[in-house]
């Protein structure tokens, strides 16, 4: 392999259990990404000379190390001096001796760097920049482009949560039993958070966008194989690859395609499989289990027709009530037994979903199916309004066009 493709495969993989262990060696996060960063820069001219090592990680672990033990010995503090014999105290005999140890003697400090990063509380904007940079390797610019916020901008941010986890003195550890659940939890709703940010970014109009989606399914594929026991972290997974399978279908001419009309030959099998099998297995199913489950009804559906809503309204039932999860079932509802018999669901969520887009294309889809043509073309009108990209615009303005022709 060459020298340059084996730096930028071992960047996406060993980053963040780099930055990771770093953070865990020296407490410092600054200090630990400026030098896993100097590390593989280190890398490039190093690896063109003497090849690839055997062990990629010890070798920027062991580089990484002595930059930051370099640092710290210039600064003059009793802080840093302290640190930097705290540091030496943890590696001594250990691998920053002797790059010949393998990449598998590396205690892996991921867990520990995720909770840390998704702790409560920080603000929510906080826990996915801090991931996406702190465990995936994305710069301050390529996540300020997927979320439509200038570097600058992106760079206080992240400043101000590294200072905030400093100040309130959050911990860097995995949290205890008795929080255990909780923080799982806040943790799968970052990176779903995620998962559905570059997801809509896959559908607009900047080609500018980072694919933040799929950083966020690598990141849950590590996090399953830190806690390979939590179901709902498997459940996560295979949501977001079954939703994903559907993305070469997804747009097309620079319109969003329905999924009725999706060319579903050009849906990832590969991920519908891998998907499906991290569901084996009998219930309770928690949430992201359950809406896996739902995908995987439409993903398996070789045509539209075929399609069992039945099953899918009945999953809906095991969700959380939301005005959302609610409005969702009344569209399995209309499909298995009609528009009449959801049209009352529907409208019992006018209040709750008055600004939500997806509530007046709803309405709009059971008004013209009831034949209440007017209607539904003032419902498209809302949900052109409030359609929050150009190309779910466009889809609605030609669904709208359509249903005034009579075609």
């Amino acid at each position: 392999m060459r020298s340059d493709d084996a730096v930028a495969r071992t960047f996406r993989e060993e980053w963040g259990r780099l930055v990771a262990g770093m953070i865990g060696w020296c407490g410092d996060w600054d200090l630990a990404e400026e030098c896993a960063a100097e590390a593989f820069a280190q890398a490039l001219p190093a690896w063109e000379r003497s090849g690839v090592p055997d062990s990629p990680l010890a070798w920027l672990t062991t580089v990484a190390r002595n930059r930051a033990r370099d640092r710290m010995r210039r600064r003059t503090t009793e802080g840093a001096k302290l640190a930097l014999a705290a540091a030496d105290d943890i590696v001594t005999g250990s691998i920053v001796a002797d790059v010949s140890e393998t990449d598998d003697d590396i205690p892996d400090e991921r867990l520990r760097l995720i909770f840390t990063c998704c702790h409560p509380a920080l603000p929510m904007p906080a826990r996915v920049a801090l991931t996406l940079r702190t465990l995936g390797g994305l710069t301050p610019a390529e996540i300020g482009r997927a979320f439509l916020v200038t570097e600058p901008t992106m760079e206080k941010r992240l400043v101000r949560a590294r200072a905030k986890i400093k100040h309130a003195g959050i911990p860097y550890r995995v949290p205890p039993p008795e929080i255990w659940s909780e923080r799982v939890e806040g943790v799968l709703g970052v990176l779903y958070l995620m998962f559905n940010e570059g997801y809509a970014a896959s559908s607009g109009d900047s080609l500018l966008r980072v694919d933040v989606s799929a950083e966020a399914i690598r990141l849950t594929r590590a996090l399953v194989g830190l806690v390979p026991g939590e179901p709902e972290v498997r459940g996560l997974l295979a949501l977001m690859l079954l939703t994903d399978a559907r993305r070469p279908a997804r747009v097309r001419g620079g319109s969003v395609v329905p999924l009725a009309e999706q060319d579903r030959s050009l849906w990832d099998i590969d991920r519908v499989t891998e998907g499906a099998r991290l569901l084996e297995g009998s219930p309770p199913w928690g949430p992201y289990a359950v809406q896996a489950r739902i995908a995987l009804c439409h993903d398996v559906a070789a045509r539209p027709e075929d399609t069992d809503w039945a099953a899918i309204a009945e999953l809906y039932t095991h969700l959380p009530v939301t005005p959302v999860i609610e409005l969702n079932r009344a569209v399995a509802v209309s499909m298995a037994r009609g528009p009449q018999d959801a049209l009352p669901l529907v409208e019992a969520l006018a209040e709750p979903l008055a600004d939500y887009y997806l509530y007046a294309a709803t309405l709009a889809d059971l008004y013209a199916r009831l034949g209440r043509t007017a209607e539904a073309a003032a419902a498209l009108a809302t949900a052109v309004e409030q359609a929050p990209t150009g190309p779910e615009r466009r889809l609605l303005r030609e669904r709208r066009e359509r249903l005034l022709n009579g075609s």
